[in-house]
């Protein structure tokens, strides 16, 4: 992205997320500079930066899949992001706190595509199909603009609020296990903060997939076998603390959990 700014909103818009993660200062909400229809189009330019700078798309994130967090944003559909390689931080037993801005934990369902999804009708048969197989997981939301004041514009330009996720060892296929139906509890340090279900996500997170890969293919760039797929939060997201430990347990996929560290240096 140019460093020098002239009056495309879009790439104002850009710039000011982009010095918002690089200082690890949050920003004023960009929806006074794009309006809906031009979100994407910053979530492009910062998703252009990022591979600039070595980063590689490893899958997608589906978020706003709750209807009431649909009614708050005054949305009637989901909205997606992108998931690069640095974000899957699975392998860390310590996730530092200082990589976050303003982090939140939620619970989801993982999936593994095991074949390309851009032909077809898309539609849930054929995307379960397509899932080599499910795992649990945490998404560590976050969001660069100050205090989470955000429109459905603001998400979506700041690559709909991603942080980094968590994937549990199990890999479970869909031929026994129904992602609608599952149950899903998440603990901070021993205590329980959020619980829902499979439904939670657009009735299923199946559906939340299929819809994923039908507006993928319309923007022309569909899903792919290998990428993992972040499908919706199953119940509500939580703050986090420095130093905090977070269990989820989704049944049939079992646990996965999150260690941080301290606070930022």
């Amino acid at each position: 992205m140019s460093r020098t700014l002239t009056s495309d909103p879009v790439e104002l818009a850009a710039h000011r997320l982009l010095v918002a993660a690089q200082t690890g200062q949050p920003c004023a909400p960009v929806r006074d500079l794009i309006d809906a229809t031009m979100a994407y189009r910053v979530q492009q330019a910062l998703t252009d930066e990022r591979l600039r700078a070595g980063s590689t798309v490893i899958g997608r994130k589906i978020g706003l899949t709750s209807s009431a967090v649909q009614q708050q944003l005054g949305v009637d559909q989901p909205d997606f992001g992108v998931l690069f390689d640095d974000m899957n931080v699975s392998a860390l037993d310590l996730i530092p706190f200082g990589l976050l801005l303003q982090p939140q934990a939620e619970a989801e369902i993982a999936f593994t595509l095991g074949a390309d999804l851009d032909s077809g009708v898309l539609d849930e048969d054929q995307v379960r199909d397509a899932v080599a197989y499910a795992s649990p997981a945490i998404e560590i939301v976050d969001s660069r603009v100050d205090s989470w004041n955000i429109s459905y514009a603001d998400t979506v330009a700041d690559n709909a609020s991603s942080g980094l996720f968590v994937l549990g060892e199990e890999r479970v296929p869909l031929d026994g296990f129904d992602p609608a139906a599952a149950e899903m509890t998440m603990s901070i340090d021993g205590e329980i903060v959020s619980a829902g279900h499979g439904a939670a996500s657009l009735g299923s997170p199946l559906t939340a997939l299929a819809w994923l890969a039908r507006t993928a293919r319309e923007v022309g760039d569909p899903l792919q076998a290998g990428q993992i797929i972040l499908s919706g939060a199953l119940g509500p997201m939580v703050p986090l603390r420095p130093s905090a430990i977070v269990v989820a347990s989704i049944t049939g996929l079992g646990q996965v959990s999150a260690h941080f560290t301290g606070g930022r240096a």
